[in-house]
């Protein structure tokens, strides 16, 4: 069985640039879960989701991609002790610099991993080199994506 990770968005307007993180996910072998759960609008969801939903359904990671404020990949770290990446992403005004700012200012005790503005294909990879700790299979797609990315 394919190891997890899901990838919360908090509208359905940041699919697409959520889409290389799932594209480079199933390359690696990894299944993807899709969920758009608002943080602020829907906080109930998100926390029935995070703590019943997921783990019921085998996900191992989560990808919480967000602009603006940014809340999603802190709430989701605040309901889990799996590894969650924070993937900022642009908007007027700031240009994601807000985003950005909020996953990585995480409080003591509440871990995110932060990847890029807007870059989907690294927090998605950053999922790999986790979740390759115990999937073999994931390791050796790692490794050989490694390889290629160097011209071998």
């Amino acid at each position: 069985m394919a190891p997890v990770v899901a990838l919360l968005m908090g509208s359905e307007s940041d699919r697409e640039r959520v889409r290389p993180a799932a594209e480079t996910l199933e390359k690696m072998g990894v299944e993807v879960l899709w969920e758009v759960i608002s943080a602020h609008r829907q906080p109930d969801r998100l926390r029935d989701f995070v703590r019943e939903e997921a783990p019921s359904r085998g996900v191992e990671a989560f990808i919480a991609a967000a602009g603006m404020a940014a809340h999603l990949p802190g709430v989701v770290a605040s309901l889990t002790t799996l590894p969650v990446i924070g993937l900022p992403l642009s908007s007027e005004g700031l240009g994601g610099l807000d985003a950005l700012l909020s996953v990585v200012q995480m409080p003591r005790g509440v871990p995110v991993a932060a990847v890029g503005i807007d870059n989907a294909v690294n927090a998605a990879l950053l999922a790999c080199s986790i979740l390759a700790l115990k999937h073999g299979e994931v390791a050796d797609a790692w490794r050989a994506y490694r390889v290629e990315l160097a011209g071998g």
